[in-house]
């Protein structure tokens, strides 16, 4: 084989099935489909999950617990976090940390979410922080280190429905 007659490698290439092309063919007559039943006529089409007239799992399943369409998922920051990201200089030290400087600094991933921080983790460096949700724990943290926290409050839009 050379470069000015390329082949495809021996058994990569195989030939299509020709379906109805008669019974010496050996995909003659029902033409692979079987005798009877839904799969052997035209038009089938079986749903998602479909298990043969047996009664589908996803209905055998039991169904519990409720998710409510109203929740507001934030994205969470622990203060042990700011703290490592202030001493790098990730995080400037004499501003206030916002939620738009968190996500400049690659600590949040979806900008215009809402944030909250939490408190696992020790700071020792005053720092003041906005947030829009802010634990007891992390104000007292962040209080007790000399600095300031402030909750933001994000928001909501009321339709008249």
């Amino acid at each position: 084989m050379a470069i000015s007659n390329p082949r495809p490698q021996a058994g990569s290439n195989k030939n299509r099935k020709r379906v109805g092309r008669g019974e010496g063919s050996g995909h003659g007559k029902t033409s692979t489909r079987g005798s009877n039943g839904a799969g052997s006529r035209s038009g089938n089409r079986f749903k998602a999950g479909f298990e043969g007239g047996q009664m589908p799992l996803a209905r055998r399943l039991p169904k519990f617990g409720f998710h409510s369409p109203f929740r507001t998922e934030y994205q969470v920051l622990n203060v042990g976090t700011l703290e490592a990201c202030v001493s790098n200089g990730r995080l400037p030290l004499d501003q206030t940390i916002t939620p738009d400087m968190l996500w400049e600094a690659g600590l949040i991933n979806r900008q215009g979410m809402p944030v909250k921080i939490l408190g696992d983790g020790e700071l020792s460096q005053k720092i003041s922080v906005q947030a829009h949700k802010i634990s007891k724990s992390a104000i007292e943290k962040i209080e007790k280190a000399g600095g300031s926290a402030e909750q933001l409050f994000a928001q909501q839009e009321t339709s008249n429905k």
